[in-house]
């Protein structure tokens, strides 16, 4: 089995497991069904449901971006060897996308072309709205560029670096501008992003630049007839396409279904994290009283606890009591993810009632353990000191079970993608695994 097949396997058991979870009636255990989240996260469900399908559909989907006029739909037709898509040098053929499918030769995966309008010939909304919502069907993106590469390309290019997504710069038409080599493009690059104090390391690596002529323009030869007559005609060349195309290859051919896993997962947790951001949301009411419960109880038994290393064991009992329940309201499953914030947060509670029993001993000269084993008949006045002592602790405990139970709610939310095979785990481990010298290692992606 190769390593991109064990990504599908992987990922097609993380999709599997969260349609499973999320889908489940009982995720939400004996609180009954609420119809206003039900229908808040439809769409998210079907979300989920897509990214399962796309690993099982196996097709790869190549977005094109670009300003108008730099031959996005050129760059289409050449790949595949048709001219299927409308061309030429009219400002902005294309209007709206438009997709061809490709079957690579001796490929494994399909291969989708969506062919986009110029970036600079849409309104700013409608133009973030498009880029956002292909961007995110995409698997693999080809920025096409030619001439000098303007600072509009440049904010384009950020933009679509956020979608997380594998990008190929293409400069088209070298047959015009046959100086532009690999270096000079990314050196403009890389002064752009020193005009704009922006890292330029992250934005596009040299080894995904390629340069290419998709629609040469004709040339002029001279004839020469048999009886000495010369004349001038002009002649197409064929396009150079070659290192695209065998640049996209190699990817489809080495990395080709991992890009698919990253694309399923990446919609797989944004959907997760809205489901939960959702859910905490519509039970924001339920989920106070719950912690407001536990406050209560938290603070009454430490007050009346005489024992102050039974209040810091029965306070985190309490605290992980408060975390389950909310995990149960909400449906949202308990991962590592950033336990160990919840961790500390529950230990400073903790710590917390330890300074409260020092510092009410270092005011009122004892503590509410010593008073406890003092006897209150031999001295009747103790009593008001350790009732004192006891609302101050209680105070403390109440506070810091407020503080764990709103963390939680954070923790749950962040969380929820997190588990052994997660989406965003899968993401990680995907990241982690893959050689350094592919397109997917290059995305630098900090998870």
């Amino acid at each position: 089995m190769t390593q991109q097949d064990t990504h599908i396997q992987q990922t097609r058991a993380s999709l599997q497991q969260a349609l499973s979870w999320y889908t489940s009636i009982r995720r939400h255990w004996n609180y009954p069904p609420n119809l206003e989240l039900q229908a808040a996260v439809k769409q998210d469900l079907q979300a989920l449901k897509a990214s399962l399908e796309k690993i099982e559909n196996n097709v790869i989907k190549i977005a094109t971006f670009g300003l108008v006029s730099r031959g996005k739909s050129a760059v289409i037709n050449a790949l595949i060897g048709q001219n299927i898509l409308e061309s030429g040098p009219i400002h902005g053929v294309t209007k709206w996308p438009q997709s061809v499918c490709w079957t690579p030769p001796n490929g494994e995966v399909k291969v989708e072309f969506i062919d986009t309008p110029g970036l600079d010939e849409i309104d700013g909304r409608e133009r973030e709205i498009m880029s956002r919502n292909i961007a995110d069907e995409a698997d693999l993106i080809l920025f096409v560029i030619s001439e000098d590469i303007t600072r509009s390309e440049y904010e384009a290019l950020l933009d679509l670096k956020k979608a997380l997504k594998p990008i190929i710069l293409v400069f088209n038409k070298i047959d015009l501008y046959p100086d532009k080599d690999i270096e000079t493009i990314y050196k403009q690059l890389h002064k752009i992003g020193l005009s704009s104090n922006i890292d330029q390391k992250l934005l596009i690596a040299a080894e995904d630049i390629v340069r290419v002529a998709a629609s040469p323009k004709p040339i002029p030869i001279l004839v020469k007839y048999p009886d000495g007559k010369t004349a001038e005609k002009w002649e197409t060349t064929p396009p150079q396409i070659d290192e695209l195309r065998s640049n996209i290859l190699s990817i489809l051919n080495k990395e080709g279904k991992s890009l698919l896993c990253l694309n399923a997962l990446h919609k797989a947790r944004k959907a997760e994290e809205s489901i939960a951001r959702k859910t905490i949301e519509n039970r924001e009411k339920e989920a106070e009283n719950i912690i407001w419960k536990y406050v209560k109880y938290k603070s009454v038994a430490v007050a009346f606890n005489p024992i102050g290393f039974l209040d810091i064991m029965g306070g985190s009992i309490t605290d992980l009591m408060l975390i389950r329940s909310l995990a149960r309201l909400y449906g949202l499953p308990i991962t590592n993810h950033e336990a160990g914030k919840l961790w500390r947060k529950i230990l400073l509670s903790s710590g917390g009632l330890l300074l409260g029993e020092i510092a009410t001993g270092l005011i009122l000269g004892l503590g509410k353990t010593a008073l406890a084993v003092s006897s209150f008949i031999e001295n009747p006045a103790i009593l008001t000191t350790y009732g004192s002592t006891a609302i101050m602790q209680g105070g403390f405990a109440a506070y810091g079970t407020y503080i764990i139970g709103k963390a939680a709610q954070e923790y749950l939310e962040k969380g929820c993608s997190w588990g052994d095979i997660g989406p965003s785990m899968v993401i990680k481990n995907i990241i982690n695994q893959v050689e350094p010298n592919t397109i997917i290692y290059r995305l630098q992606i900090d998870e």
